[in-house]
């Protein structure tokens, strides 16, 4: 769902902050089937019952590292915060892809999952919010705990479905991730994306989860479908409110692929705001650079409120989406 992400750059204006100084601690914890997932925490010295924990969810393919800085923002601005990698990615590669099994529903039902019951268990009686980049959005939708998410920004998340892409670069792009990726990843036995620069190296399971070409999520744990059983789905289950921010620059996030996504989250209300990059006085933005600390003072506030108090600040660049009621 994602290419790879430029280098992050240092910031080209005034932080509103000094950088901290990085995780407090490293993990490693159990998937329900036995996978072990490795990420990091930035927890405060002193217990907080008010203090929320947010869980970052990576894009496709992303690694948790690239998180770090807005992790560190967060840790600053007063919450506890946990980064992980899925299953077959960065901290939690196995020592080899070819023949290593992980699904986009695996990422979602047992490594989100099975973060999400460890922030439950690591910060008892504090909030849980949590900030989705890309594929990160739609993985909220399938933990089962995602009840107890009191918060929820996304950042550019979509399902990666070919009609949704920017029509001027819809072929292009439909040649380069639906028929090119498979075809490397038939030859290797996985994706080999970080040779290529394209990005991490990915798990064919997850590979054949992108390339399948429909409009509706299909989850397929333990084999089982659940197309056309959405309200089997544990997106039904997720009440939280959820800012979705997607920018006009973003080939893989328009408004049709945000809101083909939001169609799913039928009981959280949601809020879709759509930024252009000149809204910033910047010419580009695209799939990745939210992140980046260049937008540390910029960009970043928008998760930051909404996080502390479910809503925007009424000064937000950009528009919102009207949504169907």
């Amino acid at each position: 769902m994602s290419l790879l992400p430029p280098t992050d750059l240092p910031a080209t204006r005034p932080a509103v902050i000094e950088p901290v100084s990085g995780p407090s601690e490293t993990f490693s914890e159990p998937a329900q089937d036995g996978v072990m997932l490795g990420g990091f925490t930035w927890r405060h010295a002193q217990p907080a019952p008010g203090r929320a924990v947010v869980i970052i969810n990576a894009a496709t393919s992303v690694r948790c590292r690239y998180y770090f800085r807005f992790a560190d923002y967060l840790f600053a601005h007063g919450f506890d915060v946990m980064t992980y990698d899925y299953r077959g990615i960065g901290e939690s590669r196995p020592a080899s892809l070819k023949g290593f099994k992980a699904s986009w529903s695996d990422w979602g039902t047992l490594d989100y999952e099975a973060i999400l019951k460890r922030a439950q268990r690591e910060f008892p009686g504090q909030p849980i919010d949590v900030v989705g980049h890309s594929f990160g959005g739609c993985a909220v939708g399938l933990g089962a705990s995602s009840g107890v998410v009191r918060r929820v920004v996304t950042m550019g998340a979509q399902f990666a479905y070919w009609r949704d892409y920017a029509p001027k670069l819809r072929w292009r792009m439909l040649g380069k991730w639906h028929l090119l990726m498979p075809l490397l990843t038939w030859f290797y036995g996985y994706f080999p994306g970080k040779r290529l620069g394209w990005m991490e190296d990915t798990p064919a399971g997850v590979v054949s989860d992108w390339c399948t070409p429909h409009s509706r999520y299909e989850g397929r744990p333990s084999g089982r479908t659940l197309q056309g059983h959405e309200d089997s789905l544990p997106f039904s289950r997720v009440t939280a409110p959820m800012l979705a921010i997607s920018v006009s620059d973003d080939p893989f996030g328009t408004i049709p692929a945000i809101e083909r996504l939001l169609g799913y989250y039928r009981n959280s209300p949601c809020t879709h705001l759509r930024i252009d990059p000149a809204d910033i006085g910047e010419t580009e933005i695209g799939h990745f650079a939210f992140f980046h600390s260049r937008f540390q003072t910029r960009l970043w506030p928008l998760a930051l409120a909404w996080l502390r108090h479910g809503e925007l600040d009424r000064q937000s660049p950009g528009r919102q989406v009207p949504r169907p009621r």
